[in-house]
């Protein structure tokens, strides 16, 4: 039977739509003067410390240094079997809590498997959770991750895409337990795609995302929902970040660190409305 695999929706828009232009914007991000400085050089062990990380999603020109940060402190330090990616729903299709159900996503990079396995017993496991490939289709917060992971880890990983238009702490806390299930014994990491504030002044979008990061930092998905909640920052990602930190937790991580914190305003030199970006990693 023939497989099932999904386009790529924002190859040529949030990123540059062939293997050699892509690859050679990659790198640019890496060594761009918002990036960390260089390629980073593939981890010679397969388990590392890194159990989660907080990534942006916005097109790689605005938010790609950022998020390569993230990517070269996982890169260096380990090769995982699976990444669970959790992003919000943008465009309101589909299930609240949605699994791909396609047997494999596809780039400008490449073909990477969607761990079915995995995916199944999350869904059987969870009656929040439901097989849609409708949340999925024009999503961009979870493909912009890929090309990344592909660069460095061409096919040896596969993948859960988990899209949610939910954002509650308690739905997002339970997704989290049930990933810490499945997840327990693996070689994996959890990324959690979010922008932060949206479209602000740039002093006032890094006073409200300073509150959202401390919390993050805090590992505590109640002190995010707090923040989030009471300063009303328009950070998209508020579920999968809640989620990504109670599994994370759960598999005993202890620390959080700020790699690199940025806005659109750094890479556009508008900074009347800005968009926040930043890079966290979660570690045991």
């Amino acid at each position: 039977m023939a497989e099932i695999i999904r386009a790529p929706a924002v190859a040529g828009t949030f990123y540059k739509g062939t293997a050699e232009t892509l690859n050679q914007q990659i790198e640019n991000c890496y060594t761009h003067p918002l990036g960390p400085g260089k390629v980073p050089q593939l981890s010679s062990k397969e388990e590392g410390n890194i159990l989660g990380l907080v990534s942006p999603h916005a097109g790689y020109a605005y938010s790609g240094p950022v998020a390569a940060w993230g990517f070269h402190q996982v890169i260096r330090g380990q090769i995982p079997e699976v990444v669970v990616i959790l992003g919000p729903n943008h465009r309101g299709f589909g299930a609240s809590i949605a699994i791909s159900g396609k047997d494999g996503w596809k780039t400008p990079l490449g073909k990477i498997q969607v761990d079915e396995e995995l995916a199944r017993e999350i869904v059987e496991i969870s009656p929040l959770v439901r097989f849609d490939d409708k949340a999925h289709q024009r999503e961009h917060s979870l493909e912009v991750q890929l090309p990344f992971l592909q660069y460095s880890y061409g096919e040896s990983f596969k993948i859960v895409p988990i899209c949610m238009m939910e954002q509650d702490q308690s739905i997002a806390s339970k997704l989290g337990e049930v990933l810490s299930q499945v997840l327990g014994g693996k070689n994996s990491l959890i990324i959690a795609s979010t922008d932060f504030t949206h479209y602000q002044p740039k002093d006032i979008a890094e006073r409200q995302d300073k509150k959202a990061l401390t919390a993050i930092l805090s590992l505590s998905p109640g002190n995010l929902n707090h923040a989030v909640s009471r300063y009303r920052i328009s950070m998209c990602g508020l579920g999968p970040v809640m989620a990504m930190l109670t599994a994370a937790s759960l598999l005993g991580a202890k620390t959080a660190r700020l790699l690199k914190y940025a806005t659109s305003g750094d890479i556009t030199g508008d900074y009347e409305a800005v968009v926040g970006y930043a890079s966290v990693v979660v570690e045991k």
